[in-house]
């Protein structure tokens, strides 16, 4: 049996240096087979997950059903925007059907010990790793939330309930351009080489933003008693 740990790879080193989420409107088909899609699941999956949990899940949409959940984005919206134009409503209903495949992430709060953070963070990583499995295949992704990821009555739709929350959708597809590089994080703001009384490099001036707010400073985010 092969063990890829530590085995060194400079073409997967390379890749993970230039890696670049694809622009959702560029995502065309075809989208991943069955078969590739299966394996791209497959390796979402192996993340570090603290007590072999599996907090998280996924929900597939494409074809008539992407139609289907799309037209129920579009309802939602125009009941809470009745004067909204045709053509925002039509953005709305084609939500789902901007590329061939569209995977839902569900961060289910599994029951136990372990910290919901630590849940949490392990549904981020199978994001990641599905992204990347999805480029290792020859497909774009762009993982995205928007609006509806957050909105009651459509995760009620979908079937959630109070334990899942929509870590992202990814869609999948084939890339009809070539995306632009951004602007990465420079180094030298946001690592540090700890020692005693250090400053700490935290980026705030870089990257803090007055729009968002912050939890109240009781908020757990570990779901342990206290």
């Amino acid at each position: 049996m092969t063990v890829y740990c530590g085995k060194k790879s400079e073409e997967v080193l390379d890749y993970l240096l230039r890696r670049r989420s694809a622009n959702v409107q560029d995502l065309h088909a075809p989208g991943p087979s069955e078969i590739e899609l299966e394996l791209i699941l497959r390796a979402a999956t192996r993340v570090p997950d603290h007590g072999k949990l599996a907090p998280w899940y996924f929900i597939v949409f494409h074809g008539v059903w992407s139609e289907q959940v799309g037209a129920k984005v579009r309802d939602i919206f125009k009941s809470e925007n009745p004067d909204a134009s045709e053509e925002r409503l039509r953005i709305e209903e084609t939500r789902f059907s901007r590329s061939p495949v569209v995977v839902a992430i569900v961060s289910r709060m599994r029951k136990g010990n372990k910290p919901l953070w630590e849940q949490f963070l392990s549904a981020g990583a199978v994001g990641m790793n599905l992204s990347l499995a999805a480029h290792a295949s020859g497909y774009g992704a762009s993982w995205v939330t928007e609006w509806y990821a957050f909105h009651p009555a459509f995760k009620s739709y979908l079937g959630l309930d109070e334990r899942d929350h929509i870590a992202g959708f990814v869609h999948l597809g084939t890339p009809g351009a070539m995306p632009e590089d951004r602007p990465r994080p420079e180094l030298g703001v946001i690592v540090t080489h700890w020692r005693e009384g250090v400053k700490l490099n935290k980026a705030d001036e870089v990257f803090d933003q007055e729009k968002f707010g912050f939890p109240d400073a009781g908020f757990d985010v570990t779901g342990l008693k206290t």
